[in-house]
């Protein structure tokens, strides 16, 4: 059993990447389970057609204690035979969210979620690894194989930069390595040249460049995953080869993160951004233009 987490800036794709290439190694044979690491509890809808399956953590608030969970109770079987589960998290604005997190893990390991035959374990977590409590499938060493979501935008790429130091802290005592760079393309310039670039200077690859299709949105509107929606479509194919590649990969690296001027001047030979130049400072393209 193979356990992958998978990581990367909030709202660049995460959930969505993980469920249709979950769904394409379905549709290859293989044994698969989610469990949604994000108060959200939004990383199994489109497996369900469901808006959301009753959390972990919803059931231990509504009946006071998770020896009082059953199993079935949190786990739910989708499309492809998919075991779903979704941690939850607590109210806005009360406790850690990161605590559904562990709490959702050790329950599903003491409960015998992990049943024989699973080939892979996805946990999609929320965001960042800054948060202790969402940096658990790596810190207990439950995900071994770190996949981080990202694009070519600035801020996606630096908070690649930052989980990739979150995975390098916990490698050296433990086995959790960075699998590879997915580029869920924003149409950005240059955007295929720059995520391979930051790949290769963490010392990994980007596994696949998932291109930007309507098809998604489209798919996601009917709660289904492209494979499942349109599996001849060509985004389809790009998630199925995403999932293929995955079902392969071999190259499991320790990163080597980029400090803030490293990643910086990366940015800058792309001419993604221009050099510090303090006379352009707070002003204005038309005013910039009129010079």
């Amino acid at each position: 059993m193979r356990q992958l987490a998978i990581y990367g800036k909030g709202g660049i794709g995460k959930s969505t990447t993980t469920q249709n290439t979950v769904a394409g190694l379905a549709a290859m044979g293989k044994k698969c389970m989610i469990v949604g690491c994000d108060p959200k509890a939004d990383s199994t809808r489109l497996i369900l057609h469901a808006k959301a399956q009753a959390t972990v953590m919803d059931l231990v608030r509504e009946r006071g204690t998770v020896e009082d969970l059953e199993v079935d109770d949190v786990l739910k079987i989708g499309y492809g035979g998919i075991r779903c589960v979704e941690s939850g998290g607590p109210e806005p604005g009360v406790g850690c969210a990161g605590r559904g997190v562990i709490t959702a893990i050790n329950f599903l390991e003491e409960n015998g979620a992990y049943v024989p035959g699973l080939d892979f374990v996805f946990y999609d977590v929320l965001g960042d690894v800054v948060c202790g409590g969402f940096a658990m499938p790596i810190r207990e060493g439950k995900a071994e194989e770190i996949y981080i979501v990202c694009s070519g935008e600035m801020m996606a790429m630096y908070a690649a930069n930052n989980i990739a130091k979150g995975i390098l802290k916990y490698a050296t005592s433990g086995k959790v390595r960075l699998a590879g760079l997915i580029c869920n393309a924003r149409k950005t310039d240059k955007e295929f040249e720059l995520v391979d670039a930051l790949s290769r200077k963490l010392g990994t690859q980007m596994i696949h460049f998932v291109p930007r299709d309507n098809q998604v949105q489209r798919a996601e509107m009917r709660r289904m995953t492209v494979i499942e929606y349109s599996p001849e479509h060509p985004q389809a194919q790009e998630y199925r080869e995403l999932a293929r590649k995955i079902s392969e990969n071999k190259m499991l690296v320790v990163p080597t993160p980029l400090q803030m001027e490293e990643l910086e001047d990366l940015l800058m030979e792309y001419g993604i951004m221009e050099a510090d130049d303090e006379s352009i400072i707070g002003v204005a393209e038309a005013a910039a233009a009129g010079k």
